[in-house]
């Protein structure tokens, strides 16, 4: 198992995709690692959506590209889709989703997959069909889509770190 700092320090990412599915085993290691993310008072506002159905991940696809006035494929041919949204009652849900993506892409790098925070997930809950798929899961309650992850092995290898800024930190 790779140490912690040697994950974050290679983690970049990835935009270029084999398709080669991920084993069901890498992928549950990522989504438990998304449930131990640090959340405001450990009250949980996010949750995790795997999008498994070929239709489902194929309207989200066109979409996104739609909201950001792009004819690519924004999800840049992942075989995984995962979506994290968070419950906007809790003040910290923002965050709570943000940490939830963080953990998930770190896990994926520590197993040697690639992986995209892909923006645009608010847009699309915010619209009737994301709000009927919540409803076809039976989630209730006032959700804010945080983001995409996009999963699976890197078709290139990927960028090395840039150096980092001097000015990145401030004792006082």
């Amino acid at each position: 198992m790779a140490k912690t700092l040697d994950v974050l320090k290679q983690r970049r990412s990835c935009r270029a995709f084999t398709n080669r599915p991920v084993e069901k085993e890498k992928m549950a290691a990522i989504l438990e690692a998304g449930t131990y993310a640090p959340t405001g008072m450990g009250k949980q506002s996010p949750i995790i959506i795997v999008i498994k159905d070929p239709k489902v991940k194929e309207t989200l696809r066109r979409m996104n590209a739609e909201i950001m006035g792009a004819k690519i494929d924004p999800f840049y041919g992942a075989p995984e889709l995962v979506v994290v949204l968070a419950n906007k009652e809790r003040p910290t849900y923002i965050y709570d989703g943000s940490l939830v993506m963080g953990n998930m892409m770190n896990e994926a790098a520590d197993l040697g997959l690639g992986s995209c925070w892909i923006h645009r997930a608010k847009e699309e809950f915010e619209t009737e069909y994301g709000k009927s798929l919540l409803k076809r899961l039976g989630i209730e309650g006032d959700y804010e889509g945080i983001g995409h992850l996009v999963i699976g092995y890197p078709a290139k290898e990927p960028a090395q770190p840039v150096k980092r800024k001097e000015n990145y930190i401030y004792e006082l």
